[in-house]
């Protein structure tokens, strides 16, 4: 892959706008999905999304920029990782905290974010000492996620193509993040198997926990 399209490809799937784009597809493209709200109050589902997922951590890392504590917004070094990833966890939390709220928002919103949380956390965690691929992280809870509605059976037939494609996509990006020497193989593995398997057992915990109450 040269380049261009691979720069493309990174921002187009940065890990700031993944969890929006998957906010939309549960919200607009899943019909048997959710139940509340009703389909014309969830762009306020959008608006918590997008708001405490990309504008505040986007903001955070522009004025980390600005003060001199990181190069660019690109972060490409792991030392500069670490305050972005923190301020985005913290924002992810507050989503999650917003979204908390039975009488208006289905469960999964509040687990989607519960788990975005949980995994900007554990990404933090990781750059302390090794550069694991937010990007990965990102595509593979992304692919995760699809899997579970697919294997619910309430995402029906629009899942699966959503599935495949962002499969598809999901080696698309670990791809670029290698033609632009951002992460090395391992690196990009390992950010698609936390994404992929925080999600799996977050899955399964809620299982075993709806089958034993």
């Amino acid at each position: 892959m040269s380049r261009f399209p691979a720069t493309v490809l990174s921002a187009v799937f940065h890990p700031l706008l993944v969890p929006s784009y998957l906010f939309y597809v549960v919200c607009y493209q899943l019909p048997g999905v959710l139940m509340q709200p009703a389909l014309p109050e969830r762009w306020l589902v959008l608006a918590v999304a997008g708001g405490f997922t990309l504008v505040l951590p986007a903001l955070a890392t522009g004025l980390l920029v600005y003060l001199g504590l990181a190069d660019s917004v690109e972060l490409r070094a792991r030392e500069q990782r670490a305050w972005p990833l923190l301020l985005a966890a913290l924002s992810f939390g507050a989503a999650a905290w917003l979204l908390h709220r039975p009488a208006l928002f289905d469960a999964l919103l509040f687990e989607m974010m519960a788990g975005m949380s949980l995994a900007v956390l554990l990404t933090f965690g990781i750059t302390l000492r090794w550069k694991i691929s937010a990007h990965g992280v990102g595509m593979g809870g992304a692919l995760g996620l699809l899997g579970l509605l697919h294997l619910s059976g309430s995402a029906g037939l629009p899942g699966v193509w959503w599935l495949v494609g962002t499969a598809a996509v999901a080696g698309a990006v670990g791809s670029a993040r290698l033609a632009l020497s951002a992460h090395t193989p391992a690196q990009v593995w390992a950010g698609l198997a936390l994404g992929l398997g925080l999600v799996a057992g977050l899955g399964l915990g809620l299982s075993l926990g709806l089958s034993l109450g």
